[in-house]
């Protein structure tokens, strides 16, 4: 088997800079498709935390020009990633997040902060680094849409494109201004180009003009043909369809394991269920809960937004309290729901608790501890708590929309009959279906024999990178063997 060379473009990778399910799926795809005989680099912006997390460097390109000041392009290697980074302080160099500043808006020159990113894979895609000239760019969502469009544009053998959707809910739409300054030919500026309704579209560059379009499970390739999921985009999609493949995402086995998790305090596995127990009461005692092992504990580990649904959780909020259940929330959003969820702790002592904001550690708590995750999204393209839930033995109660319903079986009376359940789903995404779905489940909770048996089946569930990395790799592979010819 033949290595084949893949550039991974990216805008974040754990465990060097996150802000959601992006980032971990840049982290663990590479180690995943070394066993398929690819080897991988990911061209990632120089971050602050990505330039402190660098050691030794080299510097595999000077320009003397890169969106308003000279840059350079590092081969370094990081948290056991090979990595392209672009050090450019005029555009990264920022105390902000990765796409906002510390005010929680945009920075206002994104366009040429993500245009760079794609500026310089497409340098990588044509042989601006010799020791390693890619024979596939893969970019990842709106930030590296452009990478597939300079590739179209270029002159001379170029490698083959693949654009992956994490999210179509963004977009990367900026003024029609911008399209000058990219340094792309005038007739790129058009509807079989960059343009979109009148903006600059990155994501739709990259929809338009990549080779092969991906996202992150079966479910959601079909929801984003149709309008109530496309976002606008469904026509072109639609128009490209046959080189559109839903491939689903895996966890980062090594990271989500809850035999050998040293963040949290009773590691266990699916022999040891009774362990899990202690876990439950330090989630309980951080939370300042009744500690009660006998009461069902629901989690939530979101964004606290519309489209992951947690409103209608606290619309039907009444309905958990009156089974008598308890619920954890770690997460951060939406201000008004924000407000809300504090509410509730403060209405409900002993039975509602809440964390804003982003805790790694209290996160592999909560799975671990937890008896039910509630994933209740409007929409939802792969989904990684249900999979750590999974993992962890803790059911996850799901809408059933794109990679929810592809990752969950429900616990139905056939599934019971023959003992594949391994969660519960919902649907249509309202609050009284996600409050009969927290009655079905407090249902299933008090058969304890029933519950550990659902439990086993979720943590046998093969929720690893193993199987998507064979998918990506006969993709890349054939679209490689197509370029080649």
């Amino acid at each position: 088997m033949s290595e084949l060379k893949l550039l991974s473009v990216v805008s974040e990778v754990y465990p060097l800079v996150k802000t959601g399910g992006l980032a971990d799926v840049a982290g663990a795809l590479p180690a995943a498709l070394a066993a398929q005989g690819i080897q991988v680099r990911t061209l990632v912006p120089g971050y602050p935390a990505v330039m402190a997390a660098l050691g030794a460097v080299e510097e595999a390109f000077y320009f003397d020009h890169l969106f308003g000041a000279p840059a350079r392009l590092y081969a370094a290697t990081a948290a056991g990633l090979d990595l392209f980074v672009i050090d450019a302080p005029h555009l990264y160099d920022r105390p902000g997040g990765p796409y906002v500043g510390t005010d929680g808006r945009d920075y206002a020159d994104n366009a040429q902060r993500f245009a760079a990113l794609g500026a310089v894979a497409s340098g990588i895609g044509l042989g601006l680094v010799p020791a390693f000239v890619p024979d596939v760019v893969h970019a990842h969502d709106w930030q590296a849409g452009l990478a597939p469009a300079y590739l179209h544009y270029a002159s001379g053998r170029r490698p083959g494109t693949v654009m992956s959707i994490h999210n179509i809910a963004f977009q990367g739409q900026f003024p029609a201004h911008v399209a000058p300054v990219l340094g792309m030919p005038a007739h790129a500026f058009s509807i079989a180009g960059i343009e979109y309704y009148g903006t600059v579209g990155y994501l739709k560059a990259g929809l338009q003009l990549a080779d092969r379009i991906t996202t992150v499970s079966p479910g959601y390739a079909a929801e984003i043909l149709q309008p109530e999921a496309g976002m606008g985009l469904e026509g072109l999609l639609n128009q490209r369809r046959s080189v559109l493949t839903g491939i689903l995402n895996g966890l980062d086995a090594a990271a989500w394991n809850p035999a050998t998790d040293r963040l949290i305090p009773a590691p266990f596995d699916a022999k040891r269920l009774s362990a899990r127990a202690a876990n439950k009461a330090a989630l309980q005692a951080r939370f300042g809960l009744a500690e009660s092992p006998d009461t069902l504990l629901f989690g939530v580990v979101s964004r606290l937004s519309w489209q992951k649904g947690l409103d209608l959780l606290m619309d039907g909020l009444g309905t958990l309290i009156d089974l008598g259940a308890q619920l954890v929330v770690l997460g951060s959003g939406d201000p008004q729901l924000t407000e809300r969820y504090a509410g509730s702790a403060w209405a409900n002592p002993g039975r509602v608790g809440v964390q804003f904001g982003y805790d790694e550690t209290l996160a592999h708590l909560i799975q671990a501890g937890a008896d039910a995750l509630l994933v209740p999204s409007r929409f939802e393209p792969c989904g990684l708590t249900q999979l750590a839930a999974l993992r962890y033995g803790a059911l996850p109660v799901v809408a059933r929309v794109g990679g929810l319903a592809d990752t969950v079986i429900d616990v139905n009376e056939m599934a019971r009959a023959s003992g594949v359940g391994t969660g519960v789903q919902f649907s249509p995404v309202t609050v009284p279906a996600l409050q009969a779905a927290l009655g079905r489940t407090h249902a299933l909770w008090q058969d304890k024999a029933l519950w550990r048996k659902l439990q086993r089946n979720a943590m046998a569930t093969d929720v690893s990178w193993d199987r998507a990395a064979r998918a990506y790799a006969e993709l890349f592979r054939s679209l490689a063997r197509e370029r080649a010819a």
